[in-house]
């Protein structure tokens, strides 16, 4: 294993095309804290973490038996597009935004409330949270794609670019709608109670 660990991350990938497993797993032992370090920031969740660091390594296995992998000297930055990938996924079929959780494992709202915060206050604050995860579920898919991953996942708009095939600017501007439609839904929701 020693003389696996000198070799370059391309060495490694063509070592194990050419059927030697053991090289993967220098590969894997070489990243595999960084990778799952960065999907469990995302998730906040172990269980989670470790089944999406999973699925993530079965494409990368699938992707390189396949031939598919490019051979640009970049593993690392691949394995974290993958990995982000399977995350944006993983909130697609779950059909909901992740808690807002800063690194220190507490949602952001805690922080807005008072310490003396009375039930109704917390009420309203509950509420406030599910109708803010319901508005952002109908913007349209690459505006809550982009909102999701800066906001929730916490990336780079050079990162979400790379991710979602587009320009730094697209990326932006999807970001400046759903932010302005989200706006506008709030704006709609409080007119209607003023009505009622």
């Amino acid at each position: 294993m020693s003389i696996l660990n000198k070799k370059t991350d391309q060495e490694l990938i063509h070592i194990y095309l050419s059927g030697k497993e053991s090289a993967l797993a220098a590969l894997l032992e070489r990243y595999k804290s960084k990778i799952y370090t960065s999907i469990y920031m995302k998730v906040k969740d172990e269980y989670l973490a470790e089944d999406i660091f999973q699925e993530t390594f079965i494409k990368v296995i699938n992707t390189l038996k396949g031939g598919k992998y490019n051979d640009e000297g970049k593993f690392l930055p691949w394995v974290m597009r993958i990995a982000h990938n399977m995350i944006i996924d993983h909130f697609r079929r779950e059909k909901r935004a992740p808690n807002i959780v800063n690194t220190e494992g507490f949602d952001i709202f805690d922080v807005l409330e008072f310490s003396d915060e009375n039930v109704e206050s917390k009420m309203l604050k509950e509420q406030r949270d599910i109708d803010l995860k319901r508005m952002i579920q109908k913007l349209p898919d690459d505006q809550k794609e982009v909102l999701i991953m800066r906001h929730f996942c916490d990336m780079s708009f050079k990162d979400i670019a790379d991710i979602t095939e587009v320009s730094i600017n697209t990326a932006l501007g999807r970001m400046r709608y759903a932010l302005t439609n989200l706006r506008k839904m709030i704006e709609g929701e409080s007119l209607m109670l003023q009505i009622n």
